[in-house]
């Protein structure tokens, strides 16, 4: 996405060689380059950002252009209300106290800019400010009474910049838009940069970190800086060409928001924000594959004002919340009793609910997909002496069964055929689906993004050829595009 950095001083910044074109206010709003095109990522450096001010404005009509603008008009007026700032500050509290807690003086005041401070001390925090509040210089105040508080936070511009500073300020930048990191020894530039997205407290994460690993170095070799974030890098995508979601997604989820945002900032993205939507919702699926001629088993959409089970529904059955992953929110019931305490449980949650038929078999099919092609086979054999894949204890503890793994030329054929006509009905993401075989029948359980791929697990049969083909997917994405 081309870059235009605007400011009433472009002979001041010499950026242009690093695909950044530093243009006026006044060229900005009049030349028809930047009216008839969305395709423009704008840093508004304006010597002020007040209202109605010369920066304002840029704001406000690259917004209305669809530019995505940093900063946004919405931020700009969370700033005329410093109570509900400190309120976001204090979900940080801990990593407040432990960046301040070495400070002697009872005041701290920090500048950051695109997220850089001096004080290697204080970079956390100004990565956290930066990511929470996206404007390109911020004056952060801390003072100590019983402990570390943010007592202000304020947009600084231009203007307040002595010489040093602004300086200072254009090696942040430069850093920012070319999403390079300070060189230092042993680093060398590639051509492309991949965030992986992980979350440390993923109690079932889709990638153990040996697969991580693997990832990385498969990336290594295709031209790829790699470097894995947490939902507190949401301010960095912009310095990334793709995004690569390892952990459990779903729609009301910052997953969901990274994905979007990675989007809109022109980055390839697996898993896509339209895979997520479709995928983590089984009603949605349900719907889906039933519309499209696709055997699943028999199944009924239960709603929280109509609960009456279809009679040709027998003992025992599924009851699935719909956006239920790793087997929870899913449910067997076999009586009455069951049923209704079921009900009243998942139906909290959700207004619909999926009721379908028992089908026990020994092991559940997965298939991988990726561009629309079977990446690998795996049967995943159910929990001793349970029904399900994974058996989750009440203590949050759980045991899985056992797997095998198959070569895709290995796999019936109509196997296969079924993956991949259920999936196209999605997108050419990375998927997971789920299949039971019934007397040489196949049945689409669900479609997962986001699927597992663990070392010796599914790579079992092509080794690191399954990670080098999904680093080669993002690779070709990115230079189509």
């Amino acid at each position: 996405m081309p870059k235009l950095i605007i400011t009433e001083t472009p002979e001041k910044w010499n950026l242009q060689s690093e695909g950044a074109e530093v243009i006026t206010p006044s060229a900005y709003f009049s030349k028809p380059e930047y009216q008839e095109s969305k395709a423009f990522k704008i840093i508004n450096l304006c010597r002020s950002h007040q209202y109605q001010s010369l920066g304002y404005y840029v704001s406000l009509l690259a917004e209305a252009r669809g530019h995505k603008v940093i900063p946004e008009i919405a931020t700009l007026q969370d700033f005329r209300f410093p109570s509900l700032i400190r309120d976001d500050a204090e979900e940080f509290n801990d990593l407040i106290q432990s960046s301040l807690k070495s400070q002697t003086e009872n005041k701290v005041v920090i500048h950051i800019m695109f997220g850089q401070v001096d004080n290697p001390q204080f970079s956390k925090i100004g990565v956290l400010l930066f990511n929470l509040f996206q404007i390109p210089i911020i004056q952060a105040v801390f003072v100590k009474k019983e402990k570390w508080q943010l007592q202000a936070l304020k947009p600084l511009h231009l203007k307040d910049l002595d010489e040093s500073n602004s300086k200072k300020l254009q090696e942040a930048l430069f850093f920012y838009i070319t999403g390079k990191k300070v060189v230092r020894k042993k680093y060398s530039r590639k051509k492309y940069d991949l965030a992986i997205l992980m979350s440390p407290e993923d109690a079932t994460p889709p990638s153990s970190p040996k697969a991580i690993q693997k990832f990385i170095a498969a990336a290594d070799k295709l031209g790829f800086n790699t470097e894995v974030i947490t939902k507190n890098d949401f301010g960095k995508l912009v310095q990334f060409d793709a995004l690569f979601i390892r952990e459990t997604t779903n729609v009301n989820h910052y997953t969901y928001r990274f994905a979007k945002k990675a989007e809109s900032e022109g980055l390839v993205v697996i898993d896509d924000s339209n895979s997520i939507l479709k995928c983590t919702n089984k009603v949605y699926l349900h719907e889906l594959l039933v519309a499209n001629k696709i055997a699943v088993p028999r199944s009924f959409i239960l709603r929280k004002d109509s609960q009456k089970i279809p009679e040709n529904f027998n003992y025992p059955m599924v009851i699935k919340q719909p956006d239920g992953s790793f087997s929870k929110g899913v449910k067997k019931v076999s009586d009455e009793k069951q049923l209704a305490e079921t009900l009243k449980d998942l139906f909290q949650k959700s207004e619909l609910l999926i009721v379908q038929e028992f089908m026990p078999t020994p092991y559940d099919w997965r298939v991988g997909v990726i561009n629309k092609q079977a990446l690998y086979v795996c049967k995943y054999f159910m929990a001793q002496n349970h029904w399900q894949i994974v058996d989750w204890k009440k203590n949050g503890e759980h045991r899985e069964g056992k797997s095998e793994t198959v070569a895709v030329a290995d796999a019936p054929k109509a196997l296969i055929d079924t993956a991949l006509k259920a999936t196209a009905l999605i997108g050419s993401g990375l998927y997971g689906v789920d299949i039971k075989e019934i007397n040489g029948k196949f049945y689409v359980i669900e479609i997962n993004d986001n699927p597992n791929i663990d070392a010796g697990v599914e790579d079992r049969i092509i080794k690191n050829g399954l990670y080098t083909k999904i680093m080669e997917t993002f690779l070709e994405r990115i230079q189509k595009r």
